[in-house]
């Protein structure tokens, strides 16, 4: 049997990562959901991304399987107070037939290890109801201190 590998991205995972997040959606749409400009779009916000995020993949047998996408945040300085970064969970996604193996927290290790090496102060997500028990699991615990603003018009 094959063993799943986690590896940091690289731009020629482009199209499996667009495939990834269009499994994902559509998943969570409950059907196809036609949109003729979004690989374009995904390839784009990926190259103008890349310096402010990370994203890791999942392989098994040289086929992508799942990913996890974290955008960073450098907090503006403070006086007195050491630099801060942030790091928000945008996507993390494995494909249902590999789900409850121990992929996504192959992935979530790797974020977390990312998290300890560059000095993250914070991770933060926005987990699915179904999620909510796996981020317990590694430590997460719901935030009572941020507020967020529904579509600002």
């Amino acid at each position: 049997m094959t063993a799943v590998g986690v590896r940091p991205a690289t731009e020629a995972d482009g199209d499996a990562l667009a495939d990834l997040r269009r499994e994902w959606t559509e998943e969570q749409a409950g059907g196809p959901i036609d949109d003729p400009g979004y690989e374009q779009r995904m390839a784009d916000w990926l190259t103008r991304t890349a310096a402010d995020s990370r994203t890791w993949v999942a392989v098994l047998g040289g086929k992508p399987i799942g990913l996890l996408h974290v955008a960073l945040l450098e907090r503006m300085p403070r006086p007195g107070h050491p630099p801060s970064r942030w790091g928000y969970v945008t996507s993390l996604y494995v494909r249902p037939p590999h789900r409850d193996g121990g992929v996504g927290r192959r992935l979530l290790d790797e974020l977390l290890a990312y998290a300890r090496d560059a000095g993250l102060r914070r991770v933060v997500l926005h987990p699915s109801d179904r999620a909510v028990p796996f981020y317990e699991r590694a430590g997460f615990a719901p935030a009572s201190a941020l507020m967020m603003r529904g579509p600002v018009a």
